[in-house]
């Protein structure tokens, strides 16, 4: 399954690595790592039907993940990726707008990774 991780902080990426190391190396999970939801469309426009799955964090510099959401969710609609949303806020306004653009999941960080695996589990395709 070909994940993308959408989050200005640079440390996301190792983290993601050193937490799925045994599913990327048994090529059950793919992941690709954009540090803006710039970034992340670029990547959708090169790779428009490799991704399966979009994680994006909600507040970033520039492109929110609210906006990066809006905009996928007009552009590709077939096969339309799974989008979660993350935020170190889990307020009522993000989680409204983020479900009202077509999120199929919020998530709070700290990440819950043996969670986070069990979400996966359920998408595999």
């Amino acid at each position: 399954m070909k994940i993308l991780v959408v989050d200005d902080e640079a440390d996301v990426q190792p983290l993601f690595v050193q937490r799925f190391r045994k599913e990327i190396r048994s090529g059950e999970l793919d992941f690709s790592f954009a540090l803006s939801g710039e970034e992340a469309v670029t990547y959708m426009e090169q790779h428009p039907s490799e991704i399966v799955l979009i994680l994006s964090d909600i507040n970033m510099p520039g492109m929110s993940g609210i906006e990066l959401l809006r905009q996928i969710r007009e552009r590709y609609n077939t096969p339309p990726p799974v989008i979660m949303m993350i935020t170190a806020y889990s307020d009522k306004e993000n989680y409204q707008q983020a479900m009202q653009y077509g999120a199929d999941d919020f998530l709070t960080k700290p990440l819950d990774f043996n969670a986070l695996k069990d979400k996966f589990k359920t998408l595999a395709f």
